[in-house]
């Protein structure tokens, strides 16, 4: 008996977007579905790849093979990274109804690289025209893609937030404790408020806990204020829950314009209070959230000493809500129903 879906997805569950985007949903919603991960790793890096060459190879095979005329077939992201969409379109158009799942503005990543040649944009745009539906993880890669498909349905990148340990306490007895979570090469995002940071380290004693890779990584003169804590699927909620205010900075670009908020759904599925860039979808999440919003160096210094020296009694609010907000408008339960009409059709 064939499974009730096919999903084929550049990472193992240790990769952020295809552990959020596909296989928490077939967890969720308990889904019989052969999942075909091109890697089995956290990454497609060249050079993870070229660390792993006969685990490279089988991914190819089994994704260029694997997925072929399916009934339900989800893409996320892409099939291979030596794809330059051919292999995408193909897929999509075999099976009997193919969806295209992406939550970052692939179509504007013109980054240098050896796979970047390759071309991430033209093959997610090949990918969005070949879908018989398109799921879009924010109102900006909706947006984009709707021009070059006529069924596109926002679904943005969602939490169970019962599996999340909420705060009980928002006092700060001691040094207030700010933590970001994140992979390696976003960690740049953090340089961009350096300054606002190391001033709430001088003058009211915070201390930063990044949540990233294990592999040990400097952040310049930030290295004065900061905690490392290897990610895990066990201890990040905990580690999150145990500080007092959650990071989102962005910097203003095509591509971070469509990232979909999903630091501040973990943020506030812990009943954290948050300061954010109102960039893309953290413009919606922050104000829901009753989140600061800081748009250049002097308001992020601003900001972070106002949520420090607030009453725990207002940050509690803050989380508070923030926790609601996860509730009603980033939870799987909130779009349970949506994604089973639009993959499972």
């Amino acid at each position: 008996m064939s499974p009730e879906l096919t999903a084929v997805v550049p990472y193992g569950r240790a990769g952020a977007s295809s552990r959020v985007r596909v296989f928490d949903w077939i967890d969720e919603l308990g889904l019989d579905a052969r999942v075909l991960d091109y890697s089995q790793l956290s990454n497609n890096r060249p050079s993870t790849l070229l660390s792993h060459p006969v685990r490279t190879l089988r991914g190819e095979i089994r994704n260029r093979t694997g997925a072929r005329s399916p009934g339900r077939l989800v893409i996320s992201r892409e099939a291979s990274p030596f794809s330059v969409g051919r292999l995408e379109s193909r897929l999509l158009r075999q099976a009997g109804h193919g969806v295209y799942d992406f939550d970052d503005a692939l179509f504007n990543d013109h980054r240098s690289g050896l796979l970047r040649p390759l071309g991430k944009a033209r093959k997610c745009e090949t990918a969005v025209r070949a879908a018989d539906h398109v799921i879009a993880g924010s109102d900006y890669l909706a947006d984009w893609a709707s021009t070059r498909n006529r069924h596109v349905t926002l679904i943005p990148s969602c939490v169970n937030p019962g599996s999340y340990r909420p705060k009980t306490s928002w006092s700060v007895p001691g040094k207030p404790r700010l933590v970001w979570i994140g992979s390696r090469s976003t960690e740049v995002f953090l340089a961009s408020i350096s300054a606002a940071l190391l001033h709430a380290h001088r003058t009211r004693g915070a201390r930063l806990t990044v949540v990233s890779s294990p592999a040990e990584s400097s952040l310049g003169d930030l290295d004065v204020m900061v905690d490392r804590v290897p990610w895990s699927m066990s201890t990040f909620s905990t580690v999150l829950a145990s500080a007092d205010i959650g990071l989102a900075p962005l910097e203003d670009s095509p591509f971070a314009r469509g990232k979909c908020a999903y630091k501040l759904l973990q943020y506030g599925a812990c009943a954290l209070p948050v300061v954010g860039s109102p960039i893309g979808a953290n413009e919606l999440a922050l104000a829901r959230f009753h989140g600061l919003a800081p748009t250049s160096a002097d308001q992020w210094t601003d900001a972070l000493l106002q949520m420090i020296d607030e009453s725990s009694a207002d940050r509690e609010s803050r989380g508070t809500a923030a926790r609601k907000a996860v509730e009603s408008y980033y939870s799987f339960g909130a779009w349970a129903s949506t994604w089973r009409r639009v993959v499972l059709w």
